[in-house]
């Protein structure tokens, strides 16, 4: 989580009447306490924050990768579908694609990249939005 969204997501703490906020993204989960340390009558006006990613839980198993080879974004940008608007996707679900075939486009920094697929196989999930930013390193596509 960047830390922009969690000092907002403390500052809305801060300001209402919710003693606790616990927050789960992909990322992991932040909780977010009001320290209840002294009676309320006796509270500063200043409220104490602690903010620490929640380790999951032992019995917890780490999710499982969904069968077939992944194609992950090889940078940071915005994912693209096809070559402009309105234009026709490059690959649907249940395509057959090469390695080598263009799959997507990812903008960075006003360059579009052709993101090519890195195996041959059929594209089994579509795992990113049109028009959505996409990290380094995010699954994109599964190929079987």
């Amino acid at each position: 989580m960047d830390l922009r969204k969690l000092k907002t997501l403390i500052d809305l703490v801060s300001e209402s009447n919710v003693s606790e906020l616990e927050i789960t993204e992909a990322e992991g989960k932040v909780r977010i306490v009001k320290s209840s340390a002294a009676p309320v009558m006796m509270q500063p006006p200043a409220v104490a924050m602690v903010a620490a990613p929640v380790a999951p839980a032992m019995a917890e198993a780490p999710p499982a990768a969904p069968p077939g080879h992944t194609v992950k974004s090889p940078m940071v940008g915005t994912f693209y579908r096809s070559s402009s608007p309105g234009a026709k996707p490059y690959v649907e679900l249940g395509s057959v694609v090469k390695e080598g075939e263009t799959i997507c486009i990812i903008e960075a920094m006003k360059i579009l990249n052709e993101i090519e697929a890195d195996k041959a196989g059929t594209i089994t999930r579509i795992l990113s939005e049109n028009g959505q930013a996409v990290e380094y390193g995010q699954p994109l596509f599964i190929i079987e």
